[in-house]
């Protein structure tokens, strides 16, 4: 096991929470894999990528402090927004929550990404569906509680506009009725339903909802592919005790033309137990 590799080692035998935060992805010049097939691909292939980056520039002042939080980042693909650039961006993120229970996961993911962009608001953010069990269907109670956290995120003016993803005609009108911030748009996977379904788009329509297609798996990121990629790019370490709890992929986009500027993603995983 190489020096870098024994350091990233024995931080991370110490520490409680790990960010993990790609930078630009498209400033990643020779890291970055010319054709990922899948999100969950690309996903995968980012974060091993940021760990090995990482772990062969840490400080060695780091590995004597022992930080309880780790930030583990691609540190020249970083890139905040100009604030003079600000108002010509669009800047959106979509969340997804994997092993957490907490709404607070809402709000942490929201600050990280205005932070590491450099910005005191979010344009849009839309929220994945939460994990279930298996033969549960998704009620307005598994929503509620990071719905709720979401709008006290509008009305602090950290984000503009809420959104939701995979949810039907039933689920989003029963969101609609009950919330004070109200879904501006609902994504829809066109790999489930070729054709928007038709009960879906009336309510849509009558209530100003937009409609979106997206095409990312029920599960971008699972706790065993985590693990995985930790484990390949940190040898001998014990990945099965450090559990992801939310992932945010976010983009900018230039409004005017309409090309994107930047994207990437933050994730926070804990170590079991603390």
């Amino acid at each position: 096991m190489g020096t870098d590799s024994r350091a990233a080692k024995a931080l991370l035998a110490r520490a409680r929470t790990l960010h993990l935060q790609t930078g630009n992805l498209l400033n990643w010049g020779r890291l970055r894999k010319k054709c990922p097939s899948t999100h969950s691909e690309e996903l995968r292939d980012c974060i091993q990528k940021t760990l090995n980056e990482w772990s062969s520039q840490i400080n060695p002042d780091l590995v004597r402090e022992f930080p309880d939080v780790l930030e583990c980042t691609v540190s020249h693909a970083v890139e905040k927004i100009n604030p003079d650039e600000r108002e010509e961006m669009k800047v959106s993120a979509k969340l997804f929550i994997v092993g957490s229970n907490s709404s607070s996961s809402t709000r942490s993911a929201v600050d990280m990404a205005c932070s590491v962009l450099g910005v005191a608001q979010l344009d849009s953010v839309i929220i994945a569906s939460p994990p279930i069990e298996d033969g549960v269907n998704l009620s307005l109670e598994h929503l509620q509680p990071y719905w709720e956290e979401l709008e006290n995120l509008v009305q602090s003016k950290k984000i503009v506009a809420i959104g939701t993803s995979d949810l039907d005609k039933t689920q989003l009108e029963q969101l609609y009725q009950w919330a004070q911030v109200k879904p501006n748009s609902n994504q829809v996977n066109l790999a489930s339903c070729c054709v928007m379904p038709p009960d879906l788009t009336a309510f849509a329509k009558q209530f100003d909802i937009q409609l979106l297609t997206h095409n990312d798996p029920k599960e971008l990121l699972s706790e065993a592919s985590f693990q995985e990629a930790l484990q390949e790019s940190i040898p001998d370490i014990q990945a099965q005790e450090w559990v992801p709890l939310w992932l945010l992929r976010y983009s900018v986009i230039v409004k005017s033309r309409g090309i994107i500027k930047s994207k990437g993603y933050i994730l926070q995983a804990k170590r079991r137990g603390s």
